[in-house]
């Protein structure tokens, strides 16, 4: 069975369709590595393996059918099963859900198999996975190291090889940043491209996105697949894909105008990130493409939403789960900087919350039009647009766990730490373009460094096709951190 611990779920499902193993075998496979490494790493923060077995067992169809899979345990929701947002007061309450929600529907109709909820940090507010309710999660490179979040748990079980794949969702990085740190595939889909609902229509203002992490560039374009497109009373959808993604990977590419970021106004770069930059853009000039130092002026200048928005978004959270478990919460019930921030954000006067959302959306109109014609958004036909960016995901590799954490006595200021890993990503969760973390390095300490991809709105269909292309030249399917075995 160990032969098939490193298959991704694409090839996991091909094996259990030509019956060269089962559905049941396969779950079982998972749970052992399960039992056997999450003690080490803390991915895993509730399981469910006898849901598992059961629905093994009814040989799932779908193009997933059988394939063990993990959810993170923040916004997707499986029914009965503990949902506790990274918080101590849920987790203190046996907090369950009473439905699934339509993604995790979805995840199901592909013929996934639940195993279990990942870990994840509180309200998913922090760029490494270390909640007071269940503890760090440990990257599996460097078990001192941070694995990254808000999705560090999801990352962790498929760089373990406990899952194939795993859910993630990203409202500032939290796919692309653990990709990053545990050597992964992570694309942040175009906004909209897949449903919140029932419960939500859009959510931080439209900046979060579902997704997932994996080994290879098809999988991703398979889930994308199966869990993308409208649902009813969305309010919004992204533009219809022309074909299916999985049609995308290993399709021809072109020539592509790629411009290269190496470095940022106000963080400095680790030299391993600025090589890995480097690196992979020599790599696209052997394979044809024209790459440049260019990248979109207005992002110098940082997005507003951190500064009013975000606040608004923690103080919401915090109204709404008092509501849900019949009391106001405390500063007791969350860590010292979620508080903070959330009670700045019940300061926000309407008024400033609406003009930073009108500010927002200017300077992305500034930075998406570098995708299209000349800089200031005017269609002189001047200069032609770029295909895609080329940055870090990360400006620096995973932090020693506890460097994120909240200082006591000094409000914000973990915060702030944490909010450096963000430098890269979060500009495209505001403009809402696809971007996709790619694992083409790795640092001479062993550790794993990804970089960035971003396409114009709407263009998964090409960070598909040129993933897969990179997949091929440069391959890391056979890299796997020593714990794993």
């Amino acid at each position: 069975m160990e032969e098939i611990t490193w298959l991704d779920a694409t090839g996991q499902a091909e094996l259990v369709r030509s019956g060269e193993i089962s559905a049941s075998e396969l779950v079982e496979h998972s749970i052992a590595r399960i039992e056997k490494l999450n003690p080490e790493v803390n991915a895993f923060i509730h399981t469910s393996f006898e849901k598992a077995r059961a629905v093994a067992a009814g040989a799932p169809a779908g193009p997933f059918g059988g394939v063990p899979f993990a959810v993170k345990d923040l916004f997707q929701q499986s029914e009965g099963d503990p949902y506790h947002y990274g918080t101590r007061f849920l987790k203190d309450l046996d907090w369950r859900a009473s439905a699934d929600t339509w993604m995790v529907s979805k995840l199901r109709a592909a013929g996934f198999v639940l195993v279990g909820r990942t870990n994840t940090p509180e309200i998913g507010a922090w760029t490494t996975t270390e909640p007071d309710s269940y503890g760090p999660t440990r990257n599996p490179w460097d078990l001192s190291r941070s694995s990254g979040g808000s999705s560090g748990g999801s990352a962790v079980a498929v760089a373990t090889g406990m899952v194939p794949a795993a859910h993630a969702n990203d409202g500032g990085g939290s796919v692309r940043i653990p990709s990053s740190a545990n050597g992964l595939v992570g694309l942040k889909p175009t906004r909209a491209r897949v449903s919140l609902g029932p419960e939500l229509g859009e959510a931080w203002a439209g900046l979060t996105h579902e997704s997932a992490i994996t080994r290879s560039v098809r999988d991703i374009a398979g889930i994308l697949d199966a869990v993308g497109g409208m649902a009813p009373g969305d309010p919004y959808t992204a533009p219809t894909p022309r074909r299916p993604y999985v049609r995308e990977v290993g399709a021809p590419v072109g020539r592509l105008r790629i411009g290269i970021q190496v470095d940022h106004p106000t963080v400095a770069l680790d030299p391993e990130v600025v090589a890995a930059v480097r690196s992979t853009a020599a790599l696209l000039e052997e394979l044809g493409h024209i790459v440049e130092v260019a990248r979109p002026a207005a992002l110098d200048a940082p997005a507003p939403e951190a500064q009013v928005l975000m606040p608004v978004f923690q103080y919401l959270d915090i109204v709404r789960w008092g509501r849900a478990i019949g009391r106001e919460l405390t500063p007791a019930d969350l860590d010292q900087d979620n508080w903070a921030l959330g009670m700045y954000g019940k300061d926000v006067p309407a008024v400033a919350y609406l003009e930073g959302l009108y500010a927002l959306h200017a300077w992305c109109r500034r930075v998406a039009a570098w995708w299209n014609h000349d800089e200031d958004g005017t269609d002189g036909g001047r200069k032609p647009g770029y295909d895609l960016l080329l940055t870090p995901t990360l400006p620096k590799p995973p932090a020693k766990l506890g460097e994120l954490r909240p200082v006591p006595g000094e409000p914000l200021a973990g915060f702030m730490r944490s909010g450096e890993y963000v430098s890269f990503t979060s500009p495209f969760n505001a403009t809402g373009q696809p971007a996709m973390s790619l694992p083409l390095h790795w640092s001479a300490d062993g550790l794993p460094v990804g970089v960035q991809f971003v396409a114009a709105y709407g263009r998964e269909d090409l960070l598909i096709r040129l993933g897969s292309v990179l997949e091929q030249a440069r391959p890391w399917a056979d890299r796997h951190p020593a714990i794993a075995g």
